[in-house]
């Protein structure tokens, strides 16, 4: 009895193992240390995921550069960048433009980039901040920190609005929007409304201090984007 019991879980293992492999192999993915990353914007910052921290990155572990009319944009550690000069109140839009050159040439799957508004507290451990962020493969996600992270898509949503890449190296762009407007905050991509959430459910404990507050731009590891036209406008 003893041995067809160890028999049994010996074909369980093999039978399970496989399947674990492979779906962590599908997600799991380290961050890349980008050569001459650092800061050359003026007036702007960043602050680097607390998990990112941990495994010994730093913000000069990613690159942001102005090049041009476009910030250019290497990561690197996942990484959420400000110029604390860039604030908006009230009703508001917060738009700009994401050009990827090369979709997925540093990643192994589609990673995300994006709008951050709300930003509170930011760079200390009790931030509060909220983005939606377009992934090339026609999916975008709504998050934030407030310190803890939170979602409000789950891992993500696919909506006709986002573009789609061609395939992997191909250029991708998107037109990416969060909006303040009454009770209501929404995200817009390439002009379309994809969420919306009531403000009841952002502005609460453990989330959102305030829909008021500093905006800028979100970046998940290991990408390459080009960011253009970011401005705030009063709705």
């Amino acid at each position: 009895m003893q041995r067809t019991f160890v028999l049994a879980l010996a074909l369980l293992a093999l039978v399970l193992i496989p399947v674990a492999i492979f779906s962590q192999g599908g997600q799991m993915e380290n961050s890349r240390s980008v050569a001459g990353g650092g800061m050359s914007a003026k007036g702007w910052t960043g602050k680097i995921d607390a998990k990112e921290e941990t495994a010994g990155m730093t913000l000069n572990s990613a690159k942001f550069v102005k090049e041009g009319d476009a910030f250019h944009v290497i990561t690197g550690p996942a990484v959420t960048y400000w110029n604390p000069a860039n604030k908006a109140s009230g009703n508001y839009t917060v738009k700009a433009t994401f050009r990827e050159p090369k979709f997925m040439s540093l990643m192994t799957h589609p990673h995300p980039y994006g709008i951050v508004i709300a930003g509170n507290d930011l760079g200390t451990d009790q931030q509060s901040y909220l983005y939606c962020a377009a992934y090339g493969d026609g999916k975008f996600i709504v998050r934030g920190f407030g310190p803890a992270a939170f979602q409000m898509n789950g891992r993500g949503t696919v909506d006709p609005a986002v573009n789609k890449a061609a395939g992997k190296d191909a250029p991708i762009t998107q037109e990416i929007a969060m909006s303040v407007k009454g009770d209501k905050v929404t995200c817009s991509i390439n002009n379309k409304e994809v969420a919306s959430y009531d403000k009841s459910a952002l502005v609460t404990p453990g989330k959102l201090k305030s829909t008021d507050g500093v905006y800028g731009v979100r970046f998940a590891h290991n990408t390459e984007v080009f960011v253009t036209g970011l401005k705030k406008t009063k709705n």
